[in-house]
């Protein structure tokens, strides 16, 4: 399966073979997109954790769950072992493992990325990771890629939400909401086609942070609530006058509208 279907499975193969032939530019300025998004959702709140290790315990704490049932376990962490290397790697086994079992399955495998965390934290870079954010970006990257869970997008979303460089971080929502746009074209990889959305949206964004996050936010929230992954909910999005997903979907036949497609129209 292609990298496009994968991000929108709901894509009929033939829609996916135009998509990776021909990538028009997009119809609608990201400044745009994110101004009705904002008019749609609210101005996002700003990020609860911005500390690096922090960011790293909270991707690892659970898995394929809720952001309520993260953040859930997130605070059992805070409130039971603690959040530093040290505190880590003195908890009990037992402890850190129902701390692990409020963030869904396969808990004792994260009790070992925890662990693996503090770790890599306390050895190679004394407990404080504030010392990455100093690092030249690309060194900084790759000092974030040693631990568990986190590629480029999540060792990128690091750097934005600690302040510390200002990129435009996208999780899987967000780069599925840019890609049905038109943003970047399918690639062989997850990883190609997020370099692709990068190229092509990087010289509509703006160098600073605060901007970057609001952007990272509401791209992610849309692809959560309504341009979900298997069942779009297009008859109630905002952007459908300039999304390439929409307009090839009503295009083609009745049989090959996505599943779940919905239309005000």
């Amino acid at each position: 399966m292609t990298d496009l279907a994968i991000l929108c499975p709901a894509i009929p193969q033939t829609v996916c073979r135009a998509a990776r032939v021909s990538a028009s530019l997009p119809a609608m300025l990201l400044s745009k997109i994110l101004d009705r998004l904002e008019a749609l959702y609210g101005p996002p709140r700003p990020p609860s954790i911005t500390d690096p290790f922090e960011m790293i315990l909270y991707e690892n704490v659970a898995y394929l769950v809720s952001d309520e049932r993260r953040d859930t376990a997130f605070q059992a962490l805070r409130d039971r072992v603690g959040l530093t290397a040290s505190r880590i790697l003195s908890a009990s086994p037992k402890a850190l493992l129902l701390v692990a079992e409020l963030g869904g399955m396969l808990p004792e495998q994260r009790v070992t990325k925890l662990l693996r965390s503090a770790q890599i934290a306390q050895e190679r870079f004394q407990g404080d990771m504030r010392t990455v954010l100093k690092m030249p970006v690309l060194q900084a990257k790759k000092s974030l890629k040693l631990f568990p869970g986190i590629g480029e997008p999540g060792a990128e979303k690091i750097l934005l939400f600690s302040g510390a460089r200002p990129v435009l971080a996208l999780e899987s929502n967000g780069l599925r909401t840019l890609i049905r746009l038109g943003y970047g074209a399918e690639q062989k990889s997850y990883a190609a086609t997020y370099r692709s959305v990068l190229e092509a949206v990087k010289d509509q964004i703006q160098q600073d942070c605060g901007w970057l996050i609001r952007a990272h936010q509401l791209l992610r929230r849309h692809g959560q609530e309504l341009c979900k992954r298997s069942q779009p909910l297009c008859g109630s999005c905002p952007l459908t006058s300039g999304c390439r997903f929409y307009k090839q979907a009503r295009s083609g036949r009745p049989a090959s509208l996505p599943a779940g497609y919905t239309s005000s129209a």
